[in-house]
């Protein structure tokens, strides 16, 4: 506060705020430096319609894992039966060696350990598949 002495000698009570606004002024700007102008988030896929006279997109891949009888998994790429985790392994990378989208899902029956379904999730990055999505069953909320 700045204090005037004038032909009266009485005191000026109003503030000086000069100096305040100066100050208000460059911490806007250092804030308008500091703060980044990219906005920060996650990165989406949306999916987009095929345009006229492009090619359909290729069918999604879903690999089921089933209990067997004998307590051993049971493969399976969209309803044809795999034998074991290698013919899977080899037929994943068939299927991938010619697809440019390297998207697989995981569908699991709930009887099996999660060992089972993480093995073929090891399968599928062995292959070079890029995203990898988990099938849970759906919940009916209420009836």
């Amino acid at each position: 506060m700045a204090m005037q002495l004038g032909g009266s000698r009485s005191l000026n009570a109003e503030p000086n705020v000069t100096p305040l606004i100066d100050v208000l002024l460059v911490l806007l700007i250092i804030f308008m430096v500091i703060v980044p102008v990219t906005p920060k988030g996650l990165a989406a896929m949306v999916p987009q319609t095929p345009r006229p006279g492009q090619p359909a997109p290729d069918a999604t891949i879903v690999v089921q894992i089933l209990a067997g009888a004998n307590g051993a998994p049971v493969y399976r790429i969209n309803d044809e039966n795999i034998a074991n985790a290698a013919q899977l392994q080899s037929e994943l990378n068939r299927i991938y060696a010619i697809r440019a989208e390297k998207v697989m899902f995981v569908k699991g029956d709930p009887g099996l350990t999660f060992e089972s379904i993480a093995e073929a999730i090891d399968i599928g990055h062995a292959v070079g598949v890029d995203h990898i999505g988990i099938l849970t069953p759906q919940v009916n909320h209420g009836s």
